[in-house]
């Protein structure tokens, strides 16, 4: 079983994030919450929900894929990614039993049939291939280095399409010279996207049809990462804030009001986050602090 890290993208990743890192406030007394260990993982930054307590987890530097249950508090390897591959933020359509992984400094989106191991690649762009939203009609990925989104068409039965670029317009455009886009989260069957710009510490909304965007307004989020949206509430992470913001939206998403702050003894600058239920899995990317085990950090999600 590999365990070679690719040390070059590791190395241009830690560089581009050590611009971003800025001193961390003081947090509030933390909850003291289940850990579940990524055993042998020597990178982890993507988690996705799968079927019933099952989640999917992603080791960054290798593409190595895990699978846990958040019920029994385990977690094993189940692909051994080809060498160059990176896994950053996924997400897993239960309907075809396929899991959707954001290639990073790769510029690839990668396809995985998880009961096969079989997989299926798409070149996206060059730049940080950061995070995958699924709507009914496809995949929405985000570019950390570019003001586009990409979307993969996928049919009923699982047939992957030609990748579409949309360009943004708004402020969700602001690419400048910061790690930008990140998170990304889709609602109303996909009408509207949600993306998260690290850089500027907001949420955005987008429209899938013509790449125009807003700024939800009253939500500041520092360090925002990866995001969830559930009806008229989002989750932000902030990983190097070593928090999750739960925010209520309004019924029309132009503004949202941060509702509760979620903080964990376990959290390691966590990076993402999957919902089941009532509670939150958020993965430790671990960026300023790393140490030999990753983890998966279950804490309440303050429904």
């Amino acid at each position: 079983m590999r365990r070679t890290v690719q040390r070059r993208t590791a190395i241009a990743f830690t560089a581009l994030m050590a611009l971003l890192i800025p001193s961390l406030p003081a947090a509030a007394a933390p909850f003291a919450d289940t850990v579940i260990e990524l055993d042998g993982a020597t990178s982890a930054e993507g988690i996705a929900a799968g079927t019933g307590t099952t989640f999917y987890a992603g080791e960054l530097f290798t593409g190595d894929i895990f699978q846990g249950d958040i019920r029994t508090g385990t977690a094993t390897e189940i692909i051994d990614a080809p060498d160059g591959r990176m896994a950053v933020g996924m997400k897993f359509d239960a309907g075809t039993n396929l899991l959707f992984v954001a290639g990073g400094a790769t510029g690839m989106a990668y396809i995985y049939d998880i009961e096969t191991g079989e997989s299926v690649e798409r070149t996206l762009a060059p730049g940080f291939i950061n995070d995958v939203t699924l709507t009914p009609q496809g995949a929405w990925f985000t570019n950390s280095a570019a003001a586009e989104l990409y979307f993969i068409p996928v049919g009923p039965g699982g047939e992957i399409g030609a990748v579409e670029v949309l360009t943004l317009s708004g402020p969700a455009a602001d690419a400048g010279d910061q790690f930008n886009l990140n998170g990304i989260a889709s609602a109303k069957g996909g009408r509207v996207l949600f993306v998260a710009h690290s850089g500027n510490g907001e949420i955005y909304t987008v429209n899938p049809e013509t790449g125009a965007s807003a700024l939800v307004e009253g939500v500041s989020v520092p360090n925002v990462d990866g995001i969830l949206v559930q009806g008229q509430r989002l989750w932000a992470v902030q990983n190097f804030s070593n928090q999750i913001s739960r925010i209520d939206l309004a019924n029309n998403f132009s503004s949202g009001v941060v509702e509760d702050v979620i903080t964990s003894t376990g959290f390691n600058t966590p990076a993402t986050a999957a919902l089941f239920g009532n509670t939150l899995a958020a993965v430790n990317a671990q960026f300023i602090l790393p140490d030999s085990e990753y983890e998966v950090v279950l804490v309440p999600a303050r429904l």
